[in-house]
């Protein structure tokens, strides 16, 4: 089996990439820097770029499933521009795609999309299921309503669709977790906002593990990719730098001095989503970190 994958030297691309071969998955993958691109017979990179509408030939080849990954980060300072890009990188990039489907002979059967939990409404009180009707009224609610209807025109071409609502990535290196640590290991940690709102977490091997998932059952429709057991942001600093060996002295950050100093971008860090697993572990995955300790002591 042969999978194309978008966004696959990112974070969560290159453990998938790495799952997948271990797992005798054979992977090309699309670049736009000629610089990460290898030639091997089971990991083979294709040049692209989605602004310009180029994608180098021969990138579908034998390919079943595409995984698509690409996109700009949301945790960049947010300008009028930037805001943009951050639309059009996830957008753009899938219409390159459905163009280059739609005009190429092809294979392809499925069709995996990274979505993200930010699409639900912030709020103390819910529990936020798949078929949650009400989408957040704020601009990371607009990027992943975008973000899922370029997936979901897959469906005109004939591809069974899939879309993976990612929530708060816990990883050594990027991800949330990274930026959590460096004030705590400075002794400098504090909870945000009253530390109340909840944060619907998880392990980078289970999210990779998800998309695997998708991958080798055909899984279509949307999928909640959170750990089963969500933390408040207060308990999830506590615990962090328990494992860190680190105090927590100071008082909460806040939430008009984290408006001040991030503006709009502030939302990323005061929102509230507790998000249920329970729809991808009825279809059979079995998560390796359900409990934050646990995940976090594998990290720390």
């Amino acid at each position: 089996m042969r999978i194309l994958i978008t966004g696959a030297t990112g974070l969560i691309g290159s453990r998938l990439s790495e799952l997948c071969r271990e797992k005798g998955i054979k992977v090309n993958y699309l670049t736009t820097s000629k610089s990460k691109i290898e030639k091997g017979d089971d990991y083979r990179g294709y040049f692209w770029d989605p602004k310009n509408g180029t994608i180098e030939d021969g990138c579908l080849e034998g390919v079943k499933t595409i995984v698509h990954l690409a996109g700009a980060s949301i945790a960049e300072p947010w300008s009028r521009s930037y805001k943009r890009t951050i639309i059009k990188s996830r957008t753009e990039s899938a219409a390159l795609l459905y163009n280059t489907l739609k005009t190429t002979h092809h294979q392809v059967e499925n069709f995996i999309s990274a979505s993200a939990i930010g699409i639900y409404p912030s709020s103390l009180e819910n529990l936020y299921f798949e078929d949650e009707n009400k989408t957040a009224d704020n601009f990371v609610g607009t990027v992943v309503e975008k973000w899922e209807e370029a997936a979901d025109e897959f469906e005109e071409l004939g591809l069974d669709v899939a879309k993976i609502r990612v929530g708060l990535v816990l990883a050594e290196n990027g991800g949330m977790l990274e930026k959590v640590k460096k004030p705590i290991s400075l002794n400098l940690g504090a909870a945000l906002g009253d530390g109340e709102q909840w944060q619907s977490w998880i392990h980078i091997d289970d999210l990779a593990g998800i998309f695997l998932y998708a991958i080798e059952n055909d899984l279509t429709g949307t999928f909640n990719a959170v750990a089963p057991n969500p933390v408040t942001n207060k308990e999830l600093t506590k615990e962090l730098a328990k494992k860190m060996g680190k105090s927590l002295w100071l008082p909460n950050v806040p939430k008009f001095a984290l408006k001040t100093l991030l503006g709009e971008m502030s939302q990323i860090v005061l929102s509230s989503q507790r998000v249920s697993s329970k729809k991808i572990e009825e279809q059979g995955y079995s998560f390796n970190y359900t409990n934050l300790s646990r995940a976090l002591g594998d990290l720390t």
